[in-house]
Formats: structure tokens, sequence, C-alpha cells
């Protein structure tokens, strides 16, 4: 199973002017359809485990059920645990052999957001696992917890780089104005910002909330440091059209294969248009071709 290092993933992104989809699963057929999308496109990927999925089913349950599927998979991919906010969660990932984490300590004071994210770093770093942080709020809902748009506030420079100087952090989300969730009026993002902290703190930027966000910001996003770029809403509701497509024409079909089956099929058809967006497609090879990347 080609699995890498979320670090090594992102490093090599951010390098090269592209960035990795980080696409959240729910279930069995999401969990396919981002692996084989992946596959298709030949593409580097991240699969994210979020709190709800976890509230759902368990942390340990998905990353066994992603192995599973991981079987016939030959591109890189990452199974990174999403928006943890307890330390002790972040550290049963680790120990299940999750190759990226992210503690989210952005509700905290920055003092204990960083001090907790240290701890996380430290840990992870011993064992070659990624690590993500986040500083000011993004927008939005996600995994019921909700901040207000207005009260969303765009980081700053000197925020980001006190957070990398205390932390040591391998990627960090900051808020440039998307929101989590799909948005009422179309955002936009603060560039001029954006390039600057990117410029300051050296290092893979992350654009949460990535869902809605119009392709050419997204493009732009990535040309001025953004490696990483999450995707749930969108996801999500490409699968419920799929499903619901199915039992609008046929209100009584009661086989799961086919409704979840063509749910299936049109979130993979959303994930390969995103990655192709990203500029990730066909970036496979360059993992293998380099022989300081080791996967895990």
């Amino acid at each position: 199973m080609p699995y890498i290092s979320g670090k090594e993933l992102l490093q090599q992104a951010w390098k090269n002017g592209y960035a990795v989809g980080a696409f959240s699963a729910h279930n069995a057929e999401t969990i396919q359809s981002i692996l084989w999308a992946a596959e298709a496109e030949q593409a580097p990927a991240m699969i994210q485990v979020g709190q709800r999925v976890i509230q759902y089913l368990g942390l340990e349950p998905m990353k066994k059920m992603i192995d599973v599927f991981m079987k016939d998979i030959t591109v890189p991919i990452c199974i990174h645990l999403d928006h943890s906010r307890k330390y002790e969660q972040t550290m049963e990932a680790i120990q299940l052999g999750f190759q990226s984490v992210m503690f989210d300590g952005s509700a905290l004071s920055f003092n204990e957001n960083t001090a907790i994210t240290r701890k996380v770093v430290e840990a992870a770093r011993a064992l070659g696992i990624g690590t993500e942080g986040e500083i000011g709020k993004i927008g939005g809902t996600e995994d019921d917890i909700t901040v207000d748009e207005e009260d969303a506030m765009i980081t700053t420079t000197e925020e980001a780089v006190a957070f990398i100087e205390a932390t040591d952090v391998d990627s960090l989300a900051v808020s440039i104005g998307t929101a989590h969730g799909i948005y009422k009026k179309p955002p936009k993002l603060a560039f001029g910002r954006l390039k600057e902290i990117s410029e300051a703190v050296k290092r893979p930027l992350v654009l949460h909330g990535g869902s809605d966000v119009p392709d050419e910001q997204v493009v732009k996003a990535i040309s001025l440091g953004i490696a990483k770029v999450n995707v749930d809403t969108e996801l999500r509701q490409a699968f419920t059209h799929g499903v619901l497509e199915v039992l609008n024409d046929n209100p009584v079909e009661y086989h799961l294969a086919v409704y979840l089956g063509r749910g299936r099929e049109v979130m993979q058809a959303k994930v390969r248009e995103k990655i192709r967006l990203f500029g990730s497609s066909g970036k496979a090879q360059d993992f293998f071709q380099d022989k300081k990347i080791v996967m895990i």
C-alpha cells in the first residue's frame, strides 16, 4: 500500500506549484470514490477522516476500512485526521497509523493552541508523520461546529510567523476568507495576505472550506502557496445527488448497491474534477522517481 507521510506529500506539491486534494470520506462508497479517482488520475491525494464520521463510525473502523480499499491502489495516499480538537484523539490517530494529523486549537488562546500543537508535532515527527495546525477562524459549519462568517477573522502575517516559530508545524491552515459549506455569495479571498504569509513562513499552506470557491480563485491561491485544498461539502452533495437520481427515477429501488453505486460514480467524477483543478493529475509518478521519498 503506497501510503506516504503528509509532510512529504505537501512538500512535493508546494515545491512544484500544485495542490493536493484533501477529500473527506464518510463511508465505504466515499472512500472508494476518492481512491478510485486518485488512481484514475494518477494523482497523489489525502483522504480525510473528520469529526462527524468519527462520531458515527469510529476512528479505528475508518482507518481499517481505508486499509482494505487501498489494496489495489498504486498512487501515493495519505490518511489525514481532520480538525481534531483533542490531544488524546490526535495521539490515537498516530498510534493507528495515520500519516498526517491536524490538531485544531483555533478556538483556544494562542498560547494554549501553540503549546498543544507543539506536543503533537514532537510526537508525530518522531514517527515521520505530517502535522497541520490552524490559527484564526474559518467561517461556516463543519462537524457541528459553527463560526459566524461575520466573525471569521483573516489571519495576520505576524500571527502566522509566531505560530510557526512556536510549533514548527509542517503545514498551516490560514483564514483568508473561505468558509465551510456552500456560499450565499462568491467569496473574495485575501490574496495579498496569503502572499505575505506564504513568503514569511516558507512552508505549505492549507485552504479549508475549499468547496464552492470559484475555480479561478482556487488556482490563484495555489500559485501563492496553498499546497492542500480541503473538499467535503461538494463531495457530499455529489454523492447525495447521485443517490437521489436513482430514487427519483425509481422510488422502489431497494438495492443499496444500485443507488449507493450511483452516488459513488457521481462523487468520483467530482473528485477527478477537483484533482485536475488543483494541478495534481499525473503527479503520482514524481514520488516514485524521487528516491528520497519513502512510502510508509
